[in-house]
């Protein structure tokens, strides 16, 4: 998984910090460091992170591996592929 974050957009909130303090920290008041090569044990925390962010400057990036141990959504629902009837 990879992460960008766009700094310029980043008004030093510090939800993704407060989410996921492993991957992202505060550096004084406004200035944000982040690991953009964040471990796969942090998904979760970090999935939380973005969809908390206020103003949406943080991109996260799945790769192929990441997504490797994700069922698909017809699996997930149990239904056959298809569409409603």
């Amino acid at each position: 998984m990879r992460l960008v974050v766009d700094l310029n957009r980043c008004q030093g909130y510090a939800q993704c910090a407060f989410l996921a303090p492993d991957v992202f920290a505060m550096h004084g008041d406004e200035s944000l460091l982040y690991n953009p090569e964040a471990a796969a044990e942090q998904r979760e925390n970090v999935e939380r992170a973005v969809a908390a962010c206020p103003v949406g400057a943080i991109l996260l990036e799945l790769t192929d591996e990441d997504m490797a141990g994700v069922p698909s959504p017809d699996a997930v629902a149990g239904t056959p592929s298809g569409g409603a009837r």
